[in-house]
């Protein structure tokens, strides 16, 4: 089947990820924004050089975001982003569609049968199934892990605000973890400025991640109106930290990624539903594809393996996901 890249016009693309119910425009070389309330300023999202090569990658991460949500949500910044790049609207998560197993799959590059997290409870000391393998530590190898080999000049952040997110993960691979309680946020993001602009010099791989999105569809109900609003208020933290990037140079060169873990339904999620089972994911910046929406089929353990391509790495042995060959230049 041809690729949709070839079939989809930029306009039909910007409605897809529901732009064009943000008001947006397109022009030619970027993609030209009304003043929002967020501060956002025209042509906020410049066009990216052809080099490949990573110098840093910064994962944008909100929690329990559906396709609808995405699409409805007033979010200029972080669809702005998205649309100079590749995007998927039917991503796939590994099932149980729960925060902890998915967030794992995201960084480890495998599914629960692999790295053993199948539920929110899990630790590593009350681990019930064992991964297929395990570092020095006790620990499945993540990304960071595999990075820090493949690049050991490599900086890596993990920033966050739900408490048993960082339990899968080997914190010795990690320079930089800050916690946050009673969902705060935007604090994370100038934490995450502040290490992007010290350490502008090295490779450097930032996780940045909200739950607070996944708690107002809890208390609210998905596609609530609190629900929309709690995305609409991250973007405008991520514009703030986009901006702050562009004002640093430290924009243009970056690799983002936007992730989540599951959709849901009601007031819930965990179940085999397309709105809890089908995500939006997203990948832009120097020699990604443009304007690129993604035909084939994609799930959240191929984040790690995307990652490390982009510093030259390859996925490890273990590891069940696969690098998205179609959103870079043949």
């Amino acid at each position: 089947m041809e690729n949709s890249y070839h079939q989809t016009t930029r306009r039909n693309f910007l409605n897809q990820l529901g732009l064009a119910a943000a008001g947006m425009t397109t022009g030619n070389t970027a993609l030209a924004t009304t003043q929002y309330d967020s501060g956002i300023p025209r042509n906020s999202v410049p066009d990216r050089t052809s080099d490949n090569s990573a110098k840093r990658v910064i994962m944008i991460s909100l929690d329990g975001i559906c396709v609808e949500g995405f699409q409805k949500a007033h979010a200029p910044s972080l669809k702005g982003m998205m649309s100079q790049g590749a995007f998927s609207l039917d991503t796939r998560v590994v099932m149980p569609s729960v925060t902890l197993p998915n967030w794992t799959s995201h960084l480890t590059g495998s599914g629960p049968e692999q790295h053993g997290v199948f539920n929110n409870n899990w630790t590593p000391a009350n681990s019930s199934y064992p991964a297929v393998r395990r570092d020095e530590d006790g620990y499945y190898p993540s990304v960071f892990q595999a990075l820090k080999k493949c690049q050991p000049s490599c900086k890596t952040a993990f920033y966050y605000n739900w408490k048993p997110l960082a339990y899968p993960f080997n914190e010795k691979y990690l320079d930089e973890i800050k916690y946050l309680a009673n969902d705060a946020y935007a604090s994370n993001y100038h934490q995450a400025f502040q290490f992007v602009k010290k350490h502008r010099y090295n490779p450097t791989v930032v996780f940045l991640y909200s739950v607070h999105t996944d708690h107002a569809g809890h208390k609210y109900g998905w596609m609530s109106r609190e629900y929309l609003q709690s995305i609409e208020e991250a973007d405008q933290q991520i514009g703030f930290f986009f901006q702050k990037l562009r004002q640093e140079d430290l924009f243009n060169d970056t690799h983002f990624l936007f992730l989540t873990d599951h959709g849901g339904i009601g007031k819930g999620h965990g179940g085999t539903s397309a709105a809890e089972m089908i995500v939006p994911w997203g990948i832009s910046g120097p020699g990604i594809k443009r304007n690129f929406l993604i035909s084939e089929p994609n799930n959240t353990t191929n984040t790690a393996p995307m990652l490390l391509h982009l510093f030259g790495g390859k996925p490890l042995p273990e590891w069940t996901g696969k690098v998205i060959e179609s959103v870079f230049p043949s």
